[in-house]
């Protein structure tokens, strides 16, 4: 356990992140206390003041390093941002280790050369704040960079003042992975259920079709869960409500994750495909076939290449594919395995996810039992991904961060020209509102730059169906007050 107490100035959450970054297996406690109150090994001890900052750190009690700064400018952020590095300094000195994001603990890194973009700052100029700011790596920095111009190109053409964009979720899934801390339902719990579910969808797209009449839509998301636990008949009709219920003359976008490949048949890619979708995801997350039945994907890697073909055949030109580095047991070996697979399969996008151990995981529950399989996430195997995905010319167009994320690396989503996905990148830059719809939705408004409101659905499916009146009147009543309806 690591103790670590401060003096105020509500940094206890930005301190708790970035220890965490350099301790990743240990609890980290931060207290706004005068005393240590824990008998930790290790104790960290943070003082902000007018004109200076402190930091010390003890080992068993007994003092190890301190570092301190003058403050430069008694502005929050930039007192933030001094406290920060002077924390990494010292525990980078004291650890030996270095971070690749530097101080940077936030989820969404490539907002701010975004925001630096936007007020006219040339790429090297972005480049040199990212590093001197928060000690980005000299690879991150380009990345983030890199990603920032792709978004911008990729949204020029949006309207985020008028524009909206729309998340239809469909909590079920064949089984729960391992991993897995969404809101989703074993399907087989709910098979007579499902209509009802739907039902009840149907009533708030009905709603939020209404209430953002004359509005522009520019993206439609269908995620979950797996929505392809439908029947063929159900995604039809599915599909025909969002076309009744809302305008498609700026639709840019339409997904429909088919992420489960034990879960799609021919016919209901024909479906998707003869309602305009035109971005799928068919996700394998590994090409091991061991890694598979421990996670509990419950189909093959043959599947999974059947699947793809039969999106392929159904028409789609647009294919992602989702996989997760740091699946235990899983070393650089077995990602290159992987890597290979989808070399042959060519997808026209791909997003590499660093595993994050979340909560509310069954991974998290037994965590100590697969650690000892091994964990495994590095710069070796980022790079090793990077360069399978360049030699497909697909190359990152967003990306994010969570927390516990293996490595304390990230999630990259690469794409081939002219097939990055829109609606990721709305939804990490936060520019335009998105509303949700379904079990565990959260609607996000953007009423200004600097000012995002959510509003969210329960998570619970039978709660959900059992309170969708008052789902509704919680919208409702927010856009009334904020003067959106």
């Amino acid at each position: 356990m690591i103790e670590v107490k401060v003096n105020g100035g509500n940094f206890e959450y930005d301190i708790h992140s970035l220890v965490k970054a350099f301790y990743p297996g240990e609890e980290v406690v931060v207290r706004e206390k005068e005393e240590f109150t824990e008998d930790a090994p290790l104790q960290m001890d943070a003082t902000v003041g007018d004109k200076e900052i402190q930091f010390q750190l003890f080992e068993e009690r007994a003092f190890q390093k301190k570092g301190h700064v003058y403050v430069e400018d008694p502005d929050r952020r930039l007192v933030k941002n001094q406290l920060k590095r002077l924390i990494y300094q010292v525990l980078s000195e004291y650890t030996g280790k270095t971070l690749p994001w530097g101080t940077l603990t936030g989820i969404r890194p490539v907002k701010i050369p975004m925001a630096l973009l936007e007020e006219g700052k040339s790429n090297v100029e972005i480049a040199d704040f990212m590093r001197k700011t928060y000690l980005c790596s000299d690879a991150k920095t380009a990345l983030a960079v890199s990603i920032a111009n792709r978004e911008r190109e990729v949204l020029k053409e949006i309207d985020y003042r008028e524009g909206y964009s729309l998340y239809v979720g469909i909590p079920f899934c064949p089984s729960i992975c391992l991993y897995c801390s969404f809101s989703s339902s074993p399907v087989n719990r709910w098979e007579k259920r499902m209509e009802e579910y739907l039902n009840t969808l149907f009533r708030e797209l009905k709603f939020l079709g209404e209430v953002f009449q004359g509005r522009k839509l520019n993206t439609i998301y269908v995620g979950g869960g797996t929505p392809t636990t439908l029947t063929a008949e159900q995604l039809n009709r599915l599909l025909d409500c969002l076309e009744k219920h809302f305008d498609y003359s700026y639709l840019k976008e339409l997904t429909v994750e088919a992420g489960r490949p034990d879960s799609v048949t021919s016919e209901k890619f024909r479906v998707l495909k003869r309602h305009g979708v035109t971005r799928v995801s068919v996700n394998p997350q590994t090409m091991n076939q061991k890694t598979l039945d421990l996670i509990g994907r419950q189909h093959t890697v043959e599947q999974t290449r059947e699947a793809y073909w039969m999106a392929r055949e159904a028409g789609f030109d647009n294919i992602n594919m989702d996989l997760i580095v740091g699946l235990p047991g899983e070393d650089l070996e077995e990602v290159r395995r992987t890597m290979e697979e989808l070399r042959v399969l060519d997808p026209d996008s791909i997003t590499v996810h660093s595993l994050a151990i979340k909560r509310a995981a069954r991974l998290k529950l037994f965590q100590e039992k697969y650690q000892k399989m091994g964990l495994h996430n590095s710069q070796e195997i980022m790079d090793l991904t990077y360069r399978y995905c360049a030699e497909q010319q697909v190359y990152p167009y967003y990306l994010y961060r969570q927390k516990n994320i293996a490595g304390n690396f990230e999630n990259v989503g690469y794409a081939k020209v002219d097939k990055a996905g829109i609606y990721n990148i709305l939804i990490m830059e936060e520019k335009q509102t998105i509303l949700a719809a379904g079990a565990g939705g959260a609607s996000k408004f953007v009423l200004r730059p600097d000012r995002i409101e959510r509003v969210e659905n329960v998570k619970d499916v039978a709660q959900y169906m059992a309170r969708i009146d008052e789902m509704m009147e919680r919208k409702r009543s927010f856009l009334k007050a904020s003067d959106l309806w």
